[in-house]
């Protein structure tokens, strides 16, 4: 088993299961200890189902299960006190934050001009505020090291306009100019901030938007743009693979950039 990350702590956000939960594991694999911060309980808006306690705890078991150490935090982005507790514990219990992996996120339809104010702050503030706020807990300890990487989990909606998902839409957008920005502002310290942009992910979140539209993953895939590769979408562990990647020494001159993975959709 290769060990690229021996040593090395992660901080994920918005890990019970997805892309969070892929990415936690394939660290996991390659010799991280891993904390993870998750919700794990349902929220009013939207209303697809979220991360569970349950699977916080199945999580913490299988990273263990591969000999690493496992914190699990239940706590909500938009919780400075919460998001302050865990990030302390982590470094009291682990000793540092090499890689903050910013991935919790919530997604839904709607007309821009039909959309509650409450609908757009949600959208907004677990988006784009609850990733500032994470990373404004873990960005002085990072600096303290004088290295580290943070990942801010994008979109292909951070690249283009998506119909009736303004509020999603505007918050990953938001990520990129945040990346940008933490790129300038960290790069003398020796850490890199980059935006991910996936297309559409086979995840929990993906049948929840199809079940609140009165259709099925795939018949949304069908209608869309559409990947340039003959494929509805990619897998939770192709997401996990470009994080480890960006994560790692071959990828030490990658920063301020989006990094994009969209099985060739922005190109069509």
């Amino acid at each position: 088993m290769s060990q690229e990350f021996e040593g090395k702590v992660i901080f994920i956000t918005g890990a019970a299961h997805g892309q969070g939960r892929a990415t936690a594991l394939a660290f996991a694999r390659e010799g991280a200890d891993i904390a993870v911060f998750d919700i794990a309980k349902q929220i009013q808006y939207p209303s697809y189902p979220f991360g569970s306690a349950d699977e916080l705890l199945t999580l913490k078991s299988e990273i263990e299960a591969l000999g690493r150490r496992a914190l699990i935090f239940a706590g909500d982005v938009r919780d400075d006190e919460a998001i302050t507790r865990a990030v302390l514990e982590t470094i009291e219990q682990l000793g540092k934050i090499d890689v903050l992996f910013n991935n919790a996120g919530i997604a839904a339809y709607g007309l821009s001009h039909e959309l509650s104010e409450s609908e757009w702050d949600s959208v907004l503030d677990i988006n784009l505020k609850g990733a500032w706020l994470v990373g404004r807990r873990v960005i002085p300890h990072m600096i303290e090291a004088r290295a580290g990487v943070i990942i801010n989990n994008s979109s292909i909606a951070g690249l283009r306009g998506l119909n009736r998902m303004s509020h999603y839409t505007a918050s990953k957008w938001g990520l990129v100019g945040l990346t940008k920005s933490w790129a300038i502002e960290l790069a003398s310290y020796n850490i890199r901030v980059i935006s991910l942009h996936p297309t559409g992910v086979n995840t929990p979140m993906n049948d929840g938007l199809a079940e609140l539209e009165g259709t099925t993953a795939a018949e949304i895939a069908e209608r869309s743009a559409g990947n340039l590769l003959d494929v509805p979408w990619i897998e939770t562990e192709d997401v996990a693979y470009a994080v480890l990647f960006l994560s790692s020494d071959r990828a030490r001159y990658i920063t301020g950039s989006p990094f994009v993975l969209d099985a060739g959709l922005l190109t069509r």
